[in-house]
């Protein structure tokens, strides 16, 4: 009997969890109008379903498991809801992945530890943030659209940035949740408010200047934003 109710438990489980999946993917597609698409994946140990420790895709040294595009192609993401309820009917655990730039989000991220040390400190500043996706590894700060000629230029005009922060910007992806990745789920450390529009999106430098300040103003004088 015991059995037969853990059998049922872990259905119920499996039903909400694609309920789920489905679900972030059609309001990230169809209401903030983000391009989307079905990440790797992950499989088990044994090669079966979608969760367990190595990559779905073919490449046995994958350094982001499951969270990365792999098939269909970045240039595949839509925000098309037919062909998005056809992807997660077809895959419906699939890693949720967005293609940053364009008119889409684009992110800047830090490593995990780095990025709650950062929002500590945005916080104490007064700074205004949008959502932030969070990972076992690295939590990220999605931001307004940019393009690499404005990335190259606010870079350019900073004597130095701390070294952690990476730029998910034109080209790029980001998993978003409810996904699971290799080393644990991906969440909303900020989450966008429930049924809004578009969520709101701070612009990249007015971030990168709060970062750069907020890593520079440790009391000992080193980076509070160091790996």
């Amino acid at each position: 009997m015991r059995e037969i109710l853990g059998r049922r438990r872990r259905l119920r489980f499996r039903r909400k969890g694609r309920a789920a999946q489905l679900d972030a993917a059609l309001t990230c597609a169809t209401a903030w109008r983000w391009p989307v698409l079905p990440g790797a994946g992950l499989k088990s140990a044994g090669g079966r379903g979608t969760r367990g420790h190595g990559c779905a895709c073919p490449d046995l040294e994958c350094v982001v498991p499951g969270a990365h595009p792999f098939d269909p192609g970045l240039l595949a993401a839509t925000t098309d809801e037919r062909m998005v309820r056809w992807w997660w009917g077809n895959r419906p655990m699939a890693p949720i992945v967005l293609a940053t730039g364009g008119s889409a989000p684009c992110a800047v991220s830090l490593p995990a530890v780095a990025g709650a040390r950062a929002l500590v400190e945005l916080d104490r500043m007064g700074m205004r943030l949008g959502p932030v996706v969070a990972t076992p590894t690295r939590w990220s700060l999605l931001v307004a659209p940019y393009s690499l000629e404005q990335l190259g230029e606010l870079l350019y005009s900073k004597d130095w940035v701390p070294s952690s922060l990476r730029f998910h910007g034109e080209g790029g992806y980001l998993v978003l949740p409810p996904s699971e990745a290799a080393g644990g789920q991906v969440r909303w450390e900020r989450a966008p408010l429930e049924g809004s529009a578009a969520p709101w999106l701070p612009d990249v430098e007015a971030v990168v200047d709060a970062l750069v300040e907020a890593s520079t103003s440790a009391p000992d004088g080193g980076s509070r934003l160091a790996y």
